[in-house]
């Protein structure tokens, strides 16, 4: 079996961008692409810096939940805490979507919901995202729809709020 999952990663407290470049090493020869670091303003509402974003695509012989499994690990070791939702964080590592064998993977485990509930809504996923796939697509409960689709149906200025910033390295 082998599956594609887009990841994205994002970070907001200590070495953001060192984070960031421990997830796109930890791939290894899974690494298909890493996008630019992305600087954007934080979404949820809650008061703190900017975060540092990065969207990375994936190959491997992983099942879904072994994706979650790498993101909760890559969060472990950035010594994560979990206090407020949405809140500062020293790394956050989300699986968007996942295909096995060509498949898209549709799921509604609480711990693991496919394609990701909220990325069509977010910025920060979308255009690094679109960065690395040109062609990307998304399952979204409308259907599958291409990211510069779901793009343009954003506010302009949460679009414009996502600044290229260079590489994760």
């Amino acid at each position: 079996m082998t599956s594609r999952a887009v990841l994205s990663a994002g970070s907001n407290i200590g070495d953001s961008r060192a984070h960031l470049q421990r997830v796109v090493s930890a791939l290894g020869s899974e690494l298909r692409a890493a996008s630019s670091v992305y600087l954007t303003p934080p979404w949820g509402g809650v008061e703190q810096d900017d975060f540092a974003n990065i969207t990375i695509i994936a190959e491997g012989e992983r099942t879904p939940r072994e994706w979650l499994e790498f993101c909760w690990e890559m969060e472990r070791e950035a010594q994560r805490v979990r206090d407020v939702r949405w809140g500062p964080r020293t790394l956050d590592v989300d699986v968007v979507t996942v295909e096995v064998d060509g498949a898209t993977v549709i799921s509604d485990d609480p711990e693991l919901t496919l394609p990701h509930p909220r990325a069509a809504q977010r910025a920060f996923v979308l255009v690094p995202w679109l960065e690395i796939d040109p062609d990307a697509r998304l399952v979204t409960p409308d259907g599958e729809l291409a990211v510069t689709t779901l793009i343009e149906a954003l506010d302009p200025d949460e679009v414009a709020g996502v600044r290229r910033a260079g590489a994760a390295g």
